[in-house]
């Protein structure tokens, strides 16, 4: 996912002062925002890039804010909303005769939505699917798709209507709780957004790419989502974990099971970002003389049925990777795992389950817990649902927010709304009083009522001016029928002002009245949950990820590589590298003696670091393997170092160029076998002999360049960069020098290796007083080394 940073977005789009009570979107900086297109359109000439970059911002708000990202308070997208509304409009309800979507997308596009249509009926299709959307707000029917990856049928086949729970977003609709703004003509108008009772944003999630940012929202349950917005209400300063005792984490519309420990679903809830681990839920089924078999009845997200048995087809029956001629030894290796353990696999999901794959193992002695593990490692009956909470904020801009701040939108939203509809409803109420007591002045003067109207040119007038009547009341009683005013009636206005009166008091006191509001919000998402609420369906349980582990013999080894990238191992320490055997027109690059159990770094002359374990690598006397058959190697890259060292080993990593820093070893390791990018290099540029060092206060980086130059500085001034990079100017160097070695000394001692006059080897060995005059800061030049020592190293 990508960060979301706040966007300097345009006055007439967005608020400049955020809600009350809003959290804070970011600042934009002191600088007025650039003029918009229409501005820059009157001058006589505009700077091209001023004008592209104004181009890309207005492309950028649109797609965020017109397509992309979810409000927080309906949690709707723009055409999401708008098929809602004219659906509504239409009449669509629960309890309505369906219709054919055809018409509804039409309705759609015709008023709200100048998009193509099937935008339209694709939002809408996702909208109807009970395996997408936690709680549908589209009764769809005929095809509308399936978990498999099947499509939806032509709109012209499939009928829809909005399911009942639509109803939390559209009951309010027509009680001024809503701004209607212009459509995309002018000739209609639509909402801006929904009165949404319930904060659909958490009870169904939200998924969506935009420019710049995009959102990744779970879907929770309706009940849970309930009950922590009262708390929220009831104590606006409830911390994330009294929240969470009612939350207890993403409800998935598929079941299956959340594996993540309660820390990492704290730490997802409280950045608004993070990756939960989430598997599929299984039963063993006993079947007669002793056999089993494993049944699947859950699946987790982005998984379904037909995407499990094309990945078990796939590692039984494997197919050349790009630019291989035969199967990696991991294919085969897996292949045979498969063979070996899972006899036959059937899909029995129908009509009336939904989710049943049915696996047998080869042999009833078979370990369930093993044959599940084995399943869960290789296929997508494991993996991880990430969450990145991003949506338009109550001040209408986008920002990654955590669950609470999302819950407390919704909360502000809510109240306002009320407040909105309450106010709408008093309105209505003090018209009706107004009315009838109108009504009520005539029908006391019914006779001189009678009178005026009969003998009067303007009875308007002159009503008004007999029983000081609002012009409103006037009209009202000139329209009315006679038989509206006998004495039957006056009870009723009497009875029906006595009501009013009544409500337009509960309504003034509600207003006026900060504690009875909440407490009627409070009751009416008590009301809701009752009526739409159900039981959690994904099981959250903190387990470990499924892994297979093959047991390996803690003993020496020794990894070697060859020039031309061939891999193996020798047991023992000590190997005679004279006696190695090699391919023709191969020799040796690297002997690395280390245990069997160790994790071996390869770098690549492209900077990336991969990781295998020693004991896999073929053993014996042969030429060993070639390594792009144990790692995915990118194409043309050779690898030119390899290492193994306890996980806290501090390590020294420089290029040629004379740029460096320091990690440790646990940095390098990676479970990708296309490795990680480490270390940025330039094009040409050479990856130094890496130098593990024990880190002291009194270490030294020494620098030795080509030209046979020493500089030396304090580690300090160096960077630790545990993801890797690009690291700091070591040394500077002049034009067509380069960095020959680096190494850590202790300050003390540092001994260096090269050709003496006539080419003879020899060493050099520094002691406290002879470094100091090659000391100095970070990024110098350094000292010619005296004696002549040529080609030198550490």
């Amino acid at each position: 996912m990508i960060d979301t940073p706040d966007l300097p977005l345009e006055d007439d789009l967005i608020p400049t002062e955020p809600a009350a009570g809003a959290p804070a979107a970011g600042d934009t900086g002191d600088l007025p925002p650039p003029p918009s297109l229409l501005d820059l359109a009157g001058a006589d000439s505009v700077p091209l890039g001023r004008y592209a970059e104004r181009a890309y911002l207005e492309y950028a708000v649109s797609v965020v804010k017109g397509r992309a990202l979810p409000d927080v308070c309906d949690g709707q997208k723009p055409v999401q909303r708008r098929i809602l509304y004219a659906m509504h409009e239409m009449g669509l309800s629960g309890t309505a005769k369906p219709v054919k979507s055809a018409r509804v997308v039409g309705e759609v596009l015709g008023k709200y939505h100048p998009h193509g249509d099937t935008s339209a009926y694709d939002a809408m299709v996702r909208l109807a699917q009970d395996f997408s959307l936690r709680y549908p707000l589209v009764d769809g029917q005929g095809n509308f798709g399936s978990r498999d990856g099947d499509g939806a049928a032509a709109m012209r086949y499939t009928e829809a209507r909005l399911t009942k729970i639509a109803e939390l977003l559209l009951s309010e609709i027509n009680m001024g709780t809503s701004d209607f703004i212009p459509n995309y003509d002018g000739a209609f108008e639509e909402p801006k957004l929904l009165p949404a009772r319930l904060p659909m944003l958490l009870l169904n999630g939200a998924s969506g790419i935009a420019v710049g940012m995009a959102t990744e929202m779970p879907p929770h349950n309706l009940r849970e989502v309930a009950e922590a917005a009262i708390a929220l209400i009831q104590k606006p300063s409830s911390t994330l974990d009294e929240i969470l005792q009612h939350i207890q984490g993403p409800d998935f519309p598929g079941g299956g099971q959340i594996i993540s420990s309660r820390e990492q679903i704290r730490a997802a809830y409280e950045g608004g970002r993070g990756s939960l681990a989430v598997r599929a839920r299984w039963k063993i089924e006993e079947l007669a003389r002793g056999q089993w078999q494993l049944v699947i009845t859950e699946l987790p997200p982005n998984s379904s049925s037909q995407k499990v048995l094309e990945e078990i087809e796939d590692l039984t029956n494997p197919k050349l990777k790009k630019g291989k001629k035969t199967l990696t030894q991991e294919q085969v290796q897996l292949k045979q795992l498969l063979l070996s353990q899972l006899d036959t696999v059937r899909d029995e999901s129908g009509k009336d389950v939904a989710v049943r794959l049915v696996f047998e193992p080869k042999s009833r002695t078979q370990s369930p817990e093993e044959f599940a593990n084995m399943l869960l490692t290789h296929t997508s009956l494991e993996g991880s649902s990430s969450i990145n909470m991003v949506a338009i904020g109550i001040d209408g801009r986008p920002q990654q927010k955590s669950l609470k701040q999302l819950l407390s939108e919704w909360i502000q939203y809510r109240f306002a709304t009320v407040r909105r509809r309450t106010a709408y409803r008093l309105g209505q109420v003090d018209d009706r009083i107004h009315i009838l007591e109108g009504r009520m002045t005539v029908f006391l003067n019914i006779d001189e009522v009678i009178r005026i109207i009969r003998e009067s040119d303007e009875p308007k007038a002159a009503l008004m001016a007999a029983f000081r009547l609002s012009e409103r009341q006037t009209e009202d009683i000139l329209e009315i029928r006679l038989r509206q005013l006998a004495r039957l009636e006056g009870i009723k206005i009497e009875q029906e002002l006595a009501k009013l009166r009544e409500e337009k008091t509960g309504l003034e006191h509600l207003l006026g009245n900060e504690s009875a509001m909440q407490k009627l919000i409070v009751r009416e998402i008590r009301d809701d949950a009752k009526t739409y609420g159900d039981d959690r369906r994904t099981l959250i349980e903190a387990k470990e990820k499924a892994s297979i582990t093959v047991a390996v013999v803690d003993e020496a080894l020794t990894v070697i590589l060859s020039q031309k990238g061939w891999i193996r191992s020798r047991n023992g320490h000590g190997v005679e590298t004279q006696g190695l055997t090699f391919k023709e027109g191969d020799s040796l690059l690297a002997a690395l003696e280390c245990r069997s159990v160790d994790t071996v770094a390869l770098f690549g002359s492209d900077g990336r670091v991969y990781n295998l374990l020693a004991g896999n690598l073929p053993g014996g006397r042969g030429d060993g393997v070639p390594v792009a058959s144990v790692i995915e190697l990118a194409g043309k890259t050779r690898i030119v170092q390899i290492l193994a060292a306890k996980p806290e080993q501090a390590l020294l990593i420089a290029g040629a160029n004379g740029y460096a820093f320091h990690c440790e070893f646990k940095d390098l390791l990676t479970r990708q076998k296309a490795g990680k990018a480490f270390l940025s290099l330039d094009e040409g540029e050479e990856l130094l002999k890496l130098a593990p060092f024990v880190p002291r206060e009194t270490n030294l980086v020494c620098c030795l360049s080509t030209s046979g130059k020493l500089h030396a500085f304090p580690l300090a001034e160096l960077k630790s960069l545990s993801g890797g990079g690009r690291g700091m100017i070591a040394m500077a160097l002049d034009e067509k020098d380069t960095l020959a070695a680096i190494t850590v000394s202790d300050g003390n001692t540092l001994t260096l290796n090269g050709l003496g006059r006539g080419g003879k080897p020899m060493a050099l060995t520094f002691d406290a007083n002879d470094l100091a005059p090659y000391v100095g800061k970070r990024a110098k030049k350094g000292k010619p080394l005296v004696g002549g020592l040529k080609l030198a190293g550490f």
